[in-house]
């Protein structure tokens, strides 16, 4: 983990570290609320700013479903470019978000001007788990 944030020039600290952990554990993209869950130890401000800094270095991606807000996830691009863009699947009865990474974004052919900094991809629906659930 302490490889990780030297890799994207961030200094490891307990703090910054719990909260890479808790990432990686989660396997999927997390609410703030989820993450303040999972770390007892770290105030919501303290998260935050660790998010924060995470997102300037290119550690983490910031994905808006659409639904509850602003979820999180571990970026495994490396260096400045986003090479790790991929569509998000939000299932509307568990109200859990999923990466699809083999699935990347769709090519959009933007007008001329238009400058594209960041893609959010999100489909809705019902996730497999949650559907099978509905069929007994």
């Amino acid at each position: 983990m302490e490889k990780m944030l030297i890799e994207h020039g961030i200094k490891p600290t307990a703090n910054r570290l719990l909260v890479l952990k808790a990432l990686a554990d989660s396997h999927r993209p997390v609410t703030m609320s989820e993450l303040e869950d999972a770390i007892d130890t770290i105030d919501k401000s303290g998260i935050f700013r660790t998010l924060t800094l995470f997102k300037e270095h290119h550690l983490l991606h910031q994905i808006d479903d659409g639904c509850e807000g602003v979820r999180y996830e571990l970026c495994h691009a490396h260096g400045d470019v986003d090479d790790d863009r991929h569509v998000h699947f939000h299932c509307e009865v568990c109200h859990r978000t999923f990466c699809l990474e083999e699935l990347p974004i769709p090519t959009v052919k933007y007008p001329d001007g238009f400058q594209v900094e960041t893609v959010n991809y999100m489909a809705k629906g019902i996730c497999p788990e949650c559907a099978k659930k509905s069929r007994r």
